[in-house]
């Protein structure tokens, strides 16, 4: 199938690499105009590390031209920052047409953002925006045109905007992750999967000193510690508590499971978090007023849950707690600038409107 990857961080690189690998026509788009002309100049090539070995392999297309990028694509895939969707989504809205698919994985209700961006751009165009509650792949960047996969998700729960279109864009998806993706309703019920938000903050403020202290610190090995797995469950159950609140129903992919022996398979399925840390990738600086845990995962998802759980009527105060002191490291308050209904201007709905929106979408 012919599939379009927006960005060009970690996961940009980890989807272009593995498409081309299962052999998609695959197009990449940057705004990086001199990183485009370079690789470019290198035949278009990008080179995948894997547990298989390496692999040689060349794209279809890479551009800074992102309607040349999306021309006919089946699937459109953005796995870029929360904090970049919607610039990329006002550049991408006026080239959409019919039958489109944009997966955002994750997305912290950015499909919404997307969806929004069409429709202000005057478009028409039957296009169904899915996400979902991790990146597809554990990976990273190892050179100008080089990524290393860890491991490849096995289970992606898939929420649809809007949700009568599911059918249709859980084939599409469906296609380029064989037997992982797993329908789970509404777009706001694929926000709610969003692992980031609940694994991350815990992670990096209960790690501050030592984040702040060393050049590389890795908090999936050093900074995982029974303590802060205890916060993380509870932090974890507050998400739960939201879906249900909602009408969701299980699975509910409870982070526990991830790092369990036994039970029922997380996102990247059993043994995943020691592969992570024996890979030495995520041995990484952190500063933590610029990086993503922090900007994104903090400041965007966990905003974003207590607006969420205030329509919902739950009480979320270790979510807001985090926000507040996460608020303080970088002297914002995350509410203010995070992302929350009212940001995105569904705050005047109330709880049946919104979800006649999610299932209908703009009429």
């Amino acid at each position: 199938m012919r599939i379009a990857v927006l960005g060009g961080g970690n996961g940009s690189f980890a989807a272009a690499g593995d498409f081309a690998l299962q052999g998609h026509e695959v197009r990449l788009w940057r705004r990086d105009v001199a990183a485009v002309n370079e690789q470019r100049a290198n035949g278009s090539r990008i080179l995948v590390k894997d547990a298989r070995g390496r692999h040689d392999l060349q794209l279809a297309l890479v551009t800074i031209d992102i309607g040349e990028a999306i021309r006919e694509a089946e699937l459109i895939l953005c796995p870029t920052p929360a904090f970049a969707q919607a610039d990329i989504a006002k550049l991408l809205a006026p080239h959409l047409s019919d039958g489109q698919v944009v997966f955002l994985p994750p997305a912290t209700f950015g499909s919404m953002i997307f969806a929004q961006a069409a429709r202000r751009a005057g478009h028409h165009a039957s296009v169904a925006f899915a996400e979902t509650g991790t990146l597809p792949w554990l990976a990273r960047k190892h050179g100008p045109f080089e990524v290393a996969i860890t491991i490849r998700a096995k289970r992606l729960p898939v929420g649809v905007f809007p949700q009568k279109l599911s059918d249709h864009a859980i084939a599409v998806i469906g296609r380029a992750f064989p037997g992982a993706i797993e329908p789970c309703g509404d777009a706001l019920s694929g926000a709610l999967m969003n692992a980031g938000p609940i694994i991350h903050p815990p992670l990096i403020v209960m790690n501050a000193g030592p984040i702040e202290h060393f050049e590389r610190w890795d908090i999936h090995k050093e900074g995982t510690q029974p303590p802060i797995r205890r916060v993380t469950d509870a932090l974890d159950a507050e998400r739960i508590g939201v879906r249900e609140a909602f009408g969701y129903g299980a699975p509910h992919f409870p982070l526990a499971n991830h790092y369990a022996s036994k039970g029922e398979e997380w996102m990247y399925g059993r043994g995943s978090h020691d592969r992570l840390t024996d890979s030495g990738d995520w041995r990484e600086r952190i500063v933590l007023t610029e990086h993503r845990y922090m900007l994104e995962d903090l400041r965007l998802g966990l905003s974003f849950l207590v607006s969420a759980a205030a329509l919902a009527g739950v009480e979320t105060p270790l979510a807001k707690s985090f926000l507040a002191i996460g608020g303080a490291i970088c002297n914002q308050d995350f509410m203010r600038t995070g992302r929350t209904l009212a940001s995105l201007g569904l705050g005047d709905l109330d709880r049946e409107t919104l979800q006649r929106l999610l299932r209908e979408g703009f009429c």
